[in-house]
């Protein structure tokens, strides 16, 4: 059984940039693809961004060349780095392996 673990997000200015941690525990950390996904508020959850075992990624066309995936397979951590942040990038945002859900992390662009 995996557990995640979230950390980050919080306040920016459009333009900033924020990083979002998920820390995984557990020995089936290492068999899934992880995801991040982000809920706005009278909104459906959306995949934004996706990282295989092997590091092979994919993203939403909302956030392709602003966000960037990655995970540390050792560690059992997975980020999302997020720059060129956009008023409609402001939701909680949700790591995911398997069956497992982080437990959200606010994420809101304002000036």
């Amino acid at each position: 059984q995996v557990q995640l673990v979230e950390s980050g997000g919080g306040l920016a200015q459009p333009g900033g940039s924020l990083r979002l941690s998920c820390a995984g525990s557990g020995s089936a950390f290492s068999r899934f693809i992880a995801r991040w996904y982000r809920q706005a508020p009278g909104e459906q959850r959306e995949l934004v961004a996706s990282i295989t075992y092997g590091g092979s990624t994919s993203y939403a066309d909302s956030v392709k060349d602003r966000f960037t995936i990655s995970r540390d397979n050792a560690k059992r951590t997975v980020d999302l780095q997020m720059n060129s942040l956009k008023p409609e990038d402001t939701a909680v945002y949700y790591c995911n392996l398997g069956p497992m859900w982080g437990q959200g992390s606010q994420v809101t662009v304002s000036s």
